[in-house]
């Protein structure tokens, strides 16, 4: 009878990890170099627009289901997005995995870091901790493993410095251009303008959906008490000039105008 039961358990156990559907990219990635991070995190410029300022979640839509302690805000119930949305923009955002170890693979600090709502870079604790390539930390979930896995230990704080090109999309729905995106983790690049392939889910292959010009950035909670501290943004802008004249060369006091 007791043999049955385990048997019965058993299978029941099988059917419902069977019944989780997980897109795999069939991509063999090999592992990043693990590398010593050499850089302290940054405060924000004088232009940057702070959304987490030590004190409150008042810049966040659903910020009461997690919470703030010693300045630092700490995972809790949903996801949590930005009131503000953007689109091209530079974001630094600071995370600490928790100081007590538990679990492992993606079971271990796990949150991520959303553009837009949409398109995930992985937090998770990468620090002695195997998981799939394109899914640890700094990864462009399930698309790009990060060049160097540069994760500090459990309790320590992380910076990811990021550099973010939105997509575009034609007014049928159809892709203009994609999304690229350049990141540094602990001051060391991990993504180099890469191309992404559209949006991030775990179930299924990318793919790209018209959506607005701007979106917020969210956190994931993935059951882990993620730390988050000094988020800050820069929308970024193309610098503007007007043709006032003609070009020319100088040499001394002469011009000499450039023909057209």
């Amino acid at each position: 009878m007791r043999f049955q039961l385990i048997l019965s358990l058993v299978v029941c156990l099988s059917v419902t990890v069977a019944s989780a559907e997980e897109y795999l990219t069939g991509v063999q990635w090999q592992q990043p170099p693990i590398i010593t991070p050499g850089v302290e995190n940054s405060a924000p410029p004088s232009d940057a627009i702070v959304l987490f300022n030590g004190q409150d979640l008042s810049n966040w839509r659903n910020g009461d289901s997690w919470k703030v302690e010693d300045g630092v805000m700490v995972c809790g119930k949903g996801v949590i997005s930005t009131k503000q949305e953007f689109g091209d923009c530079q974001l630094h955002i600071e995370w600490s995995a928790p100081s007590e170890v538990k679990g492992s693979g993606q079971g271990r600090g796990n949150s991520g870091v959303f553009m837009m709502g949409i398109y995930e870079m992985q937090v998770l604790d990468s620090y002695n901790n195997e998981t799939y390539f394109d899914g640890q930390a700094a990864a462009i979930y399930k698309q790009t493993p990060p060049m160097v896995n540069a994760m500090r230990a459990p309790g320590e704080w992380n910076a990811y410095d990021i550099i973010w090109t939105a997509p575009r999309f034609n007014d049928d729905g159809s892709l203009k251009s994609p999304a690229y995106i350049t990141a540094l983790h602990n001051g060391a690049l991990v993504l180099n303008h890469f191309e992404l392939l559209g949006d991030t889910p775990f179930n299924r292959p990318p793919q790209y959906k018209k959506h607005a010009e701007v979106g917020p950035l969210s956190l994931q909670d993935h059951g882990n008490p993620v730390r988050f501290r000094n988020i800050w943004v820069r929308p970024i802008q193309s610098p503007v000039g007007k043709q006032v004249r003609d070009p020319y060369l100088r040499d001394g006091n002469k011009e000499t105008p450039i023909s057209q």
